[in-house]
């Protein structure tokens, strides 16, 4: 009997997506929860399993266009591997016996190649690093996306210590005659010769696009901007760190400081906690934040629940939850969706200034940017301070001048004096 593999249902707005790649091969042997394939969305990346052990027959090629609920392969629980899959393991227990390690050896790193996913093998042909050597944590010791990037981290932070380490010193000792050798004897480029390259938009990257064009299209946005004096939570953050760390096993940043301000600044400027819905207005009174995190496959905007009533250390162990997903490419359509006002931090980039895009249907959204020691004024003396623009996008439909102005010096006040979010906001 034949069973089905359908793209499954991933969330009501998604209808479609790009078979990113397939990990295994047409008429392969499959176990029931073993990994197929991974499905790209204008939102997630998604890996898909086998419902039941047996043959497996492809119906789609990676790279198609598959709709919910597509057929894009069968599997027959009926094959068996029979006799001559039993012999072929007999007749190579028995090459171990006699010595035939080597040629078993190319045998499993070939097994194990072909299971490898495109997007580990994309990672292991740009860094070099073997997902042989990497410890994998998927399902039967698979090495992931997410394994491969920990292990470039963790290479990383090793390289970067003190003292070097021989593969690090061997890569200086032969990159300096080989850039030498490049410069003097490799052949340059023909004047005129204008090279390029095209590949087709990953349904992410389109569905950004289309969003931020539809949302310029539909709104009035407007952008106000204000600055803060950082050294207020940059003093508290230096005096509580280790106790913080030491309690909740998490750093504590700036963004946890942010959300906070928003929320009180929500609560005072109730406006930009709503949306339009045709001719109407819908308030909300619930404050769930939308913080935007950058991946490599473009940007997601993960949802911190309840922030009202949350901890800062719940919201930093919220965010570094998200963002390992992000990195892993784990992350669930429920994690992005129900958000009532986002925050996005353009200064881990070295932003000094920008004009944030609202995500819709949000009426605004607020850009923070890099630190910068500036001179300013405090109490008629000219001093340096640690300084951060901030950039507060809304929809004028809905939102007054006033209103936003008013949301962002609330934000300023907060963070330059935080004693205020004790008490609910001041």
């Amino acid at each position: 009997m034949a069973v089905e593999v359908k793209v499954p249902a991933l969330g009501e707005s998604i209808s479609s997506g790009i078979l990113a790649g397939w990990q295994v091969k047409d008429g392969d042997m499959v176990e029931k929860d073993q990994v197929l394939y991974e499905l790209e969305t204008d939102k997630i990346t998604s890996e898909g399993t086998a419902e039941v052990a047996g043959k497996i027959s492809l119906k789609a090629e990676e790279g198609d266009e598959v709709e919910i609920g597509q057929v894009i392969a069968e599997i027959d629980e009926s094959a068996s591997g029979g006799s001559s899959e039993k012999e072929a393991t007999g007749q190579k227990e028995d090459q171990d016996e006699e010595g035939g390690k080597e040629e078993d050896g190319t045998e499993e790193t070939k097994s194990s190649d072909s299971a490898i996913s495109p997007a580990v093998r994309r990672i292991a042909d740009e860094s070099g690093l073997a997902p042989s050597e990497v410890e994998g944590t998927g399902k039967g010791g698979r090495v992931t996306k997410g394994d491969m990037l920990a292990a470039l981290e963790k290479q990383k932070d090793s390289d970067t210590k003190g003292a070097k380490s021989p593969a690090t010193t061997a890569v200086k000792e032969v990159s300096a005659p080989k850039a030498s050798a490049q410069d003097d004897s490799s052949p340059k480029k023909a004047k005129g010769d204008r090279a390029e390259t095209r590949k087709k938009m990953s349904p992410l990257r389109r569905s950004i696009a289309q969003r931020l064009v539809s949302v310029q299209n539909e709104s009035a946005i407007l952008t106000t901007f204000n600055e803060v004096d950082m050294s207020a939570i940059m003093g508290l953050r230096k005096k509580y760190q280790d106790q913080f760390v030491k309690r909740h096993g998490i750093k504590l940043g700036f963004m946890s400081f942010f959300v906070k301000a928003v929320v009180d600044a929500l609560e005072k400027v109730p406006s930009l906690n709503a949306r339009l819905e045709g001719d109407e207005i819908v308030q909300n009174h619930f404050y769930d934040i939308g913080v935007a995190v950058s991946t490599e496959k473009g940007l997601m905007v993960p949802v911190l629940r309840d922030c009202e009533d949350s901890s800062f250390a719940e919201i930093e162990k919220s965010l570094g939850d998200y963002a390992t997903k992000a990195r892993e490419g784990k992350m669930q359509i429920d994690d992005l969706q129900g958000g009532v006002f986002s925050i996005t931090n353009g200064g881990v980039f070295g932003s000094l200034l920008s004009t944030p895009i609202i995500n819709p249907p949000q009426s605004g959204i607020l850009g923070m940017h890099t630190i910068q020691q500036r001179p300013v004024a405090v109490d008629g003396q000219v001093v340096i301070r640690p300084m951060m623009y901030l950039a507060l996008s809304y929809d004028h439909r809905i939102v007054d001048g006033k209103d936003a102005v008013t949301f962002l010096v609330s934000i300023k006040d907060s963070i330059e004096d935080p004693a205020r979010m004790l008490f609910g906001g001041m």
